[in-house]
């Protein structure tokens, strides 16, 4: 059973985002001043082969927490289709 997996990983609240401050500013200076906030992270999209649905979630949640996130300073969150 083929499953797609969306990854989204982002820094969890209080962790500083040098990118997404960098981003605020530029859109400060592009004339967008209501903008409060900017938060950056990445999406991950991965195609598996796994026996069923539990099984696909449990090989991504590991995935996740091996590789593809920093538990310490980064959440994540998935989709599975």
């Amino acid at each position: 059973m083929i499953i797609n997996a969306r990854i989204n990983v982002r820094f969890k609240s209080g962790v500083l985002d040098p990118q997404g401050t960098a981003i605020k500013g530029a859109l400060k200076h592009l004339g967008f001043d209501g903008v409060e906030d900017v938060r950056v992270g990445k999406l991950i999209e991965i195609k598996l082969d796994a026996a069923s649905k539990e099984d696909a979630e449990g090989q991504i949640k590991d995935m996740c927490e091996k590789l593809l996130a920093n538990p310490v300073i980064e959440d994540y969150s998935f989709e599975l289709s």
